[in-house]
């Protein structure tokens, strides 16, 4: 394929931006501002929707990311999930960023820009620590990212999130700045919680996705379910996306709005993080030699991070109304419009930095 020429799902891709999700950025502003609103002048929202909760995940949350996540996952051609585990640099290149490169330099930004608030700056850390496995397979999939690598890449993110999470939390909390001969924090991370995150915002709508494309396949073929089956589910995973924006923004509304100049402080350096880890990743992988596809798979899964998990265990952690909660909560108020934007950087830069690329979307 030339890189004049489009693949189906780029096309297909092309013609829902010119709708629906051309205006994406603005559909997103508008739901954090209708969350930040309902939860600040809503007395009783946020603790009625808090109140709905199965172990620390919070049920509404909960019921959005798996309309979000089950059509992305529904369009991955799971028969093709080898090719992408057998692509060893894309595989070493993305552990490395996201369980090395990503959790030290957001390790190394919390202290150097909140060296003065170790609430806030705990709560960053454990930020970087969770990885993504939820919004990211949106972001990618915006920026015609490698579906199949990212379904790949999020499950094997899971898998290490269980493992490793509360290992990297101890190291970076407690032995780092003991070497550094900085101040340490103690925190009991529970495993439970962790793994009950990752089953439900992943494990359950992986396994729906899979179902649908196998059963759907088999029943009517895979031209039926390319072409006329997933163009009506697709929207679905944007409506998902701004209902759990807004439900997020509604929990935490009134801590938000009622400490802007704290939030300004916590905003730097994930700012800052996103885009370092974006743009870092984005060009790794491409000094490596992947083409764009899997290049902006690998930049969108290492900057993005799981802020369900983070604030779960922050909460879990330090309480509800602790500044690490808050620094958690801050999270997705920069990371969903700062990735958002990045899409379409990615979209720009591709043919500058991908030429003759047949991976490049084409417009």
């Amino acid at each position: 394929m030339s890189s004049t020429q489009t693949s189906p799902r780029q096309a297909s891709l092309a013609r829902q931006m010119s709708t629906l999700d051309r205006y994406l950025a603005v559909w997103i502003i508008a739901a954090m501002a209708l969350g930040l609103l309902l939860g600040r002048f809503v007395p009783g929202l946020n603790q009625a929707l808090d109140a709905v909760k199965i172990g620390s995940i919070s049920v509404p949350i909960a019921l959005g990311l798996l309309v979000m996540m089950y059509p992305v996952l529904a369009k991955v051609r799971y028969d093709e999930t080898q090719r992408v585990t057998a692509d060893k640099k894309l595989m070493g290149t993305s552990l490395v960023l996201n369980w090395i490169v990503g959790p030290a330099l957001m390790f190394a930004l919390a202290w150097l820009l909140l060296p003065d608030l170790p609430e806030y700056r705990t709560g960053l850390i454990i930020v970087g620590l969770a990885r993504c496995i939820a919004m990211v397979l949106i972001w990618n999939d915006l920026a015609c990212g490698d579906r199949e690598a990212a379904a790949v890449l999020v499950a094997i993110n899971s898998v290490f999130q269980v493992i490793a999470f509360s290992a990297l939390g101890w190291f970076y909390l407690q032995v780092l700045p003991t070497w550094l001969g900085l101040p340490t924090t103690s925190a009991d991370f529970s495993f439970w919680s962790i793994f009950v995150s990752v089953l439900v915002f992943l494990g359950i709508p992986l396994l729906a996705g899979f179902l649908t494309r196998h059963f759907g396949e088999k029943a009517k073929g895979r031209a039926w379910y390319e072409g006329e089956f997933l163009p009506k589910l697709g929207p679905w995973a944007l409506y998902g996306l701004l209902f759990t924006i807004v439900l997020l923004f509604a929990l935490q509304g009134d801590e938000i709005t009622s400490r802007p100049l704290d939030v300004v402080r916590i905003a730097v350096p994930l700012l800052l993080y996103f885009s370092l880890m974006w743009l870092g990743s984005l060009l790794a992988s491409r000094a490596v030699g992947l083409d764009y596809a899997h290049s902006a798979t690998v930049a969108f899964t290492a900057a993005g991070n799981n802020f369900e998990l983070a604030i779960a265990v922050a909460i879990g952690t330090f309480g509800v109304t602790s500044g690490q909660a808050l620094a958690g909560v801050v999270g997705p108020l920069i990371e969903v419009p700062v990735l958002v934007g990045l899409i379409y950087v990615s979209l720009w830069l591709a043919p500058k930095l991908f030429p003759n690329d047949p991976t490049v979307p084409t417009r």
